[in-house]
């Protein structure tokens, strides 16, 4: 359970209508199962132990005494194991029958809990035959000892910390008022359903967006499993369908129409993190919860769960086509807006040949078609200096023409020369003053191209960018809207692919495909031999690390140590674990000490769940300190040396 992370598993056993002996074995079979695959949190379907289907058997004594006595033996099963088990039965209490799911743990029967919502409808009639459940919890007495009996459990655990529990049962969930709610809000970060749901034409698609969507709603795991086969077919088919959801997202679903064990592991600690982070998540009603409490054994869980390595680009073609042309389409409508306030007469940009200053381009060529306003009124200044290549800036000139662009070239050298004259700075030394002067004098000139022609500057730095500080204070850092400032590296790549393989104009798509194979570079130290000299991802690392990092850290709160984990899964085979460590590292400690740049950034839209503004977003001081996030890392550098 190290770093949050809880294994669990969802089993449909193969059954006997009926037959509460088979079943049981059956059911044992499939524990032992999810023990070897170290489960700690396991379900089973609706009134396994009998049988869904038994119909009007439910009203007799001995199907009722052989399901309480199977229970005793699935309890004593459990003896000696760790784990949470719900298991489903019909169980009788004060003269009533009520379709229970039975929580038990290393050898204790530790509650009962009814179902609350019976569809008596179509082909269910459950209410010919069971009660409907109570919140409020009561106890029973099971071979001399109280048990809880009540849909108001929570169910927690010791280790991780904040693991908790609560059940509800088919029906429950598909009604309009689901108990997962109040158990959610009373605390229980993880749901678990026994169901029995019988599969018809369509219903697979809607199970899953339901579960999907609750998760999702609750900020929760959810853990659903379903009656299979055994089960009578005289008038239905039950398809085993297990699920295992996370906030929104199916992590793990068994094939339909099988028996058999669905494991994942949930990320409790992530969960715990959107609850925190999300304001309008109001928990209420705890007081009106028995919490029962269950032990488990600190270990470190395998992870089987993958991890993206580049979180913020979806990974299916169709998906990403869809989601580049809402960015663009989020980016050109902030800049529509902002154009259309200040009465701007002109937008100016200064072009590159790069992918964050093409990105720009595009981005003010589609706001300026939304506004039905001629393209020539845009301008793009291409500002050659000390470390300009012939491919970038033909690549820039190129591409401002063929976009109906105006363009605008002023060299920079000799304003730069002049400079350096004027402050004493030797322009042989080529340190942070002889690059920065570059940026600044780039910055001035935009600028006050843009009040000659009674327009603005529109910003190139994206967000990757941002997250490390790689920006000269005042120089590309700064400008009058920056439409690239929620967008990381990464994602800007493939945004400027979409445009290439989509904008219809083969001579753009080539100017863009080569910019796409250009190395990432500020050029501004000298070029060797004609070629770029400065390549970004040396100097500062890979951009895919440093987006997988600001990812993880921002959006779910993870720890050093369980980036560092993540990280090692996410890229293996790509780059080794020192290597991850040191960027990571250097990470932390740009973002922490770059922060006094975001603190005075321009405007600029939101297009994605990660944002760095500090109007919005991020409220982080410029001056806080990193070293509880780097010492929790020192410890993995000693370890490798």
């Amino acid at each position: 359970m190290k770093d949050g992370f809880v294994r669990v598993a969802a089993v449909t056993p193969e059954i006997r209508v009926a037959d509460c002996v088979y079943n049981t074995e059956s059911i044992c079979r499939g524990l032992d199962e999810a023990y070897e695959k170290k489960a700690k949190l396991i379900v089973f379907p609706e009134l396994c132990i009998t049988g869904y289907t038994c119909g009007d058997l439910f009203w007799q004594e001995k199907l009722l005494r052989e399901a309480g006595n199977s229970l005793a033996k699935i309890v004593k099963h459990t003896s000696g194991k760790d784990g949470l088990v719900f298991v489903g039965l019909p169980w009788e209490k004060d003269g009533k029958l009520y379709n229970v799911a039975a929580a038990v743990s290393s050898g204790k029967l530790l509650g009962f809990v009814p179902k609350h919502y019976l569809p008596n409808y179509n082909e269910f009639y459950e209410a010919r035959h069971f009660e409907q459940g109570n919140a409020r919890v009561d106890w029973v007495k099971v071979d001399g000892t109280p048990v809880p009996f009540g849909m108001n459990l929570l169910f927690c655990a010791d280790i991780p910390e904040g693991f908790c529990v609560a059940a509800e049962l088919c029906e429950d969930l598909w009604a309009a008022n689901p108990p997962s709610t109040a158990h959610a809000l009373a605390g229980a970060n993880v749901i678990v359903n026994l169901s029995a749901s019988d599969e018809v034409t369509g219903k697979s698609l809607y199970r899953e967006s339901l579960i999907a969507g609750q998760s999702a709603r609750l900020l929760c795991g959810y853990l659903y499993a379903s009656a299979g086969e055994g089960e009578s077919t005289q008038d239905l088919v039950f398809g085993g369908h297990n699920l295992i959801a996370e906030n929104g997202h199916i992590l793990k679903e068994s094939p339909r129409f099988s028996c058999g064990t669905v494991t994942a592991e949930l990320d409790i600690s992530r969960l715990r993190a959107e609850r925190r982070r999300m304001t309008t998540f109001c928990p209420c009603g705890a007081e009106q919860y028995e919490k029962i409490r269950f032990h488990l054994e600190e270990e470190e869980t395998e992870l089987t769960r993958a991890f993206d390595p580049a979180p913020f680009v979806p990974s299916g073609q169709e998906d990403r086509a869809r989601r580049c042309e809402e960015i663009f389409t989020i980016q050109a409508l902030g800049l529509k807006k902002r154009l259309q306030h200040t009465g701007s007469k002109a937008a100016v940009v200064g072009i590159s040949g790069g992918l964050d200053s093409t990105l720009a381009l595009l981005v003010m060529t589609k706001a300026y078609d939304m506004l039905g306003l001629p393209r020539s009124q845009m301008t793009a200044v291409t500002m050659p200096g000390f470390g300009t290549t012939d491919r970038t800036y033909n690549n820039a000139c190129e591409l401002t023409r063929r976009l109906g662009a105006e363009l605008l070239e002023v060299k920079i050298g000799d304003a730069v020369m002049q400079h350096f004259g004027d402050i004493g700075h030797d322009p042989s030394v080529h340190d942070v003053t002889y690059e920065n002067s570059q940026a600044r004098e780039r910055t001035q000139i935009l600028m006050d191209i843009a009040n000659k022609k009674g327009g603005m500057v529109i910003g190139t730095g994206d967000m990757s960018e941002l997250a490390l500080g790689w920006a000269t204070y005042n120089g590309d850092h700064m400008s009058m809207y920056g439409v690239n400032c929620s967008v990381p590296k990464t994602l800007v790549r493939h945004l400027v692919r979409y445009y290439a393989d989509t904008c219809g104009d083969a001579a753009i798509s080539q100017i863009l495909y080569d910019v796409l194979d250009t190395p990432v570079s500020p050029e501004l130290l000298p070029p060797k031999d004609g070629q770029i000299s400065q390549k970004t991802e040396d100097l500062v690392g890979p951009y895919e690390l440093h987006d997988f990092f600001l990812y993880y850290l921002l959006r779910f709160g993870y720890a050093p140590s369980k980036i560092y984990r993540a990280a090692k899964l996410a890229f293996a085979g790509t780059y080794d674990h020192e290597t991850i460590l040191k960027w990571l590292k250097k990470f932390y400690w740009r973002f922490f000490s770059q922060q006094f740049k975001r603190s005075c950034v321009p405007d600029g839209p939101k297009v994605g769940s990660v944002a760095l503004s500090p109007r919005g977003d991020l409220r982080m001081p410029s001056d806080a300190c990193v070293k509880i996030w780097t010492d929790e890392l020192e410890s993995y550098s000693s370890a490798m040396q």
